[in-house]
């Protein structure tokens, strides 16, 4: 076989959609089977605990599935409809995610405290070791999964349920050492403690989500650091005089930036088109999910723009 035509592993290309679905799908099936984990290990032990990581996985189920509907549309092409994509699905369904979150949160966090000064016994801790350590092992498998997709995707989606997950193995590590402490110590206050520090957690969880998806659906701009790398760009090329009305936002995985180009007002237009082009392609290498619409404006002519303009001395 000639070098031409040898099929490697790294020249075998998986599809973005396909990624992300399989992501979302391994999202789903672990938070099942950790639910069926957690419950049974509950009923052996009775560990408070062990009751908040069984509403944390029921919460990771529905945001997984939630999450695995959102991105199968979000992915969809741009249609007559839906000129600039799907992308707001994500954030979308975020909203309810965060909405179910907290109130989850906020239920768990009065079923704990309402259990403070009442003797309860912890049963069969070992169970629960078990049952914490395989969930240990299967969210670390998940995250490596996660961690492959958004290494060759950048997805926001996959990005937000990787770092809940993250968060997870925190919990199920905390869980483990609350159990352990109330087995070789007899400290069972340990476990409502933990369980509280469990829904204060998932409530600071649904607020950041409820900040994110907020910021998605109204169309904030961009990170400053972008913005600048962006007009950087846009400046690097000599053949520009100058830039102004620079508007961005970002709509799932996709960045949409547009604004106003100066170009010597005695150049044909095919000759300033060609400029434009020059600076849409420089963007793009270091934007590749962004879309770019330029405007292009004849240089040292006055508009009143609503942005200051961001121009170099013509020398």
């Amino acid at each position: 076989m000639t070098q031409n035509t040898q099929i490697t592993s790294e020249n075998i290309q998986i599809p973005r959609a396909s990624l992300l679905r399989y992501a979302t799908y391994a999202s789903v099936f672990t938070a099942f089977a950790l639910i069926v984990a957690k419950i049974a290990a509950f009923v052996f032990t009775g560990s408070m605990a062990i009751l908040a990581t069984v509403v944390d996985s029921c919460l990771d189920l529905l945001a997984s599935f939630i999450n695995m509907l959102a991105v199968r549309q979000a992915t969809l092409p741009a249609d007559h409809d839906h000129r600039f994509g799907h992308g707001k699905f994500e954030p979308l369904a975020g909203l309810g995610q965060a909405a179910f979150v907290f109130g989850s949160g906020f239920f768990l966090l009065l079923n704990a405290v309402g259990k403070i000064g009442k003797d309860y016994e912890i049963e069969n801790i070992g169970v629960g070791i078990t049952v914490m350590a395989f969930s240990i092992v299967m969210t670390g498998i998940l995250l490596a999964i996660q961690y492959y997709v958004i290494k060759k995707t950048k997805s926001v989606a996959i990005q937000a349920d990787k770092a809940h997950y993250t968060g997870d193995l925190l919990i199920n590590g905390s869980v483990i050492i609350s159990l352990l402490i109330s087995k070789f110590f007899n400290l069972h206050y340990v476990d409502i403690i933990f369980a509280i520090l469990i829904a204060l957690y998932l409530m600071y969880t649904a607020t950041t989500i409820l900040i994110t998806s907020t910021k998605l659906l109204t169309d904030s701009e961009l990170p400053d650091d972008e913005r600048k790398k962006i007009l950087d760009i846009i400046m690097s090329n000599n053949k520009i005089a100058g830039a102004h009305d620079l508007r961005t936002r970002s709509s799932g995985d996709k960045r949409f930036i547009q604004f106003h180009l100066e170009i010597n007002r005695h150049l044909s237009l095919l000759e300033a088109h060609a400029i434009a082009d020059e600076v849409e392609i420089a963007i793009l290498d270091v934007f590749p999910d962004a879309e770019v619409l330029i405007h292009e404006d004849p240089s040292d002519f006055f508009e009143n723009h609503p942005e200051i303009c961001y121009q170099m001395n013509s020398g």
